[in-house]
């Protein structure tokens, strides 16, 4: 696959309009080479102008006139949509959903033998931050899971994973940005109760996440736990409050927050 080819993004809401402004922004893909659908035709016109592309309001039409098919509705609409326009699918066409819950599966019940990748994205990507998990349907090839890989990596990072893993991306990504969120609002309240203005605090919880997860970004071959040790010196304060979380078990926390959250990510999608 190549940058040439056209792109069509059937629903132009937030997670769509962050990939469109990323690969637009990035020069990924061309924006006369991408085109929006919208069934209201204010909503059009109001998408139209804020992207800067093409938005019309025949999925059909959209369809037929690309080459990479984004399936960005809202996952209760997206059976009907797949319906509206599986006559005009060809073999050629790549089929990439978006939507929560909807496995390749049950696309490829609707569409047919038809090429899918499905990703699950995150809402960080609204800044460029975004992390998503990529995995292909059954007769999709490598070439087009490292296309929608690429295209993605335009508002952040992306990863190929099995269709079986993905409810997992959801819940460490998908939904991680709100734990995260969490944490730093709980702690940025114990800073408040403590005697620090809440905004003070929050700043400090924020901009401390920023910085801590760069330097893992950019750990190399060190461990995490490493940075923790380099931190949290034996006797110090950082241990203390380290010894704190290890008693109240925070990675039971965690990983009870996120096995839960993914068995309800699997019951959706069922």
């Amino acid at each position: 696959m190549n940058k040439n080819y056209k792109i069509g993004f059937i629903g132009c809401g937030k997670m769509a309009s962050a990939i469109i402004k990323g690969v637009i922004s990035s020069k990924f893909i061309q924006p006369q080479n991408i085109t929006g659908s919208e069934v209201n035709p204010d909503i059009a016109k109001q998408a139209q102008e804020r992207l800067s592309i093409n938005v019309i309001t025949d999925n059909r039409a959209l369809v037929m006139n690309s080459d990479v098919i984004f399936i960005a509705t809202k996952p209760n609409y997206v059976s009907s949509v797949l319906e509206e326009i599986k006559s005009e699918l060809t073999p050629e066409k790549l089929v990439v959903s978006i939507a929560a819950g909807v496995s390749t599966k049950k696309i490829q019940d609707i569409i047919g033998r038809q090429r899918v990748v499905r990703v699950m994205p995150n809402t960080p990507a609204l800044v460029l931050e975004g992390m998503s998990g990529v995995c292909k349907g059954a007769c999709a090839s490598e070439d087009d899971l490292n296309f929608v890989i690429d295209l993605l990596s335009n508002i952040g990072k992306a990863i190929p994973v099995t269709e079986d893993q993905l409810d997992i991306v959801t819940a460490i990504s998908g939904s991680g940005p709100a734990f995260f969120y969490k944490v730093m609002e709980d702690m940025a309240r114990a800073g408040e109760k403590l005697g620090l203005d809440y905004e003070k605090s929050l700043m400090l919880a924020v901009q401390t996440a920023i910085g801590s997860a760069k330097m893992v970004m950019q750990r190399g071959e060190t461990p995490v736990q490493t940075l923790i040790d380099n931190v949290a010196t034996k006797g110090g304060c950082t241990f203390v409050g380290i010894s704190v979380m290890n008693e109240e078990n925070s990675e039971k926390l965690f990983y009870d927050v996120i096995e839960k959250t993914a068995q309800k990510a699997s019951e959706l999608g069922k």
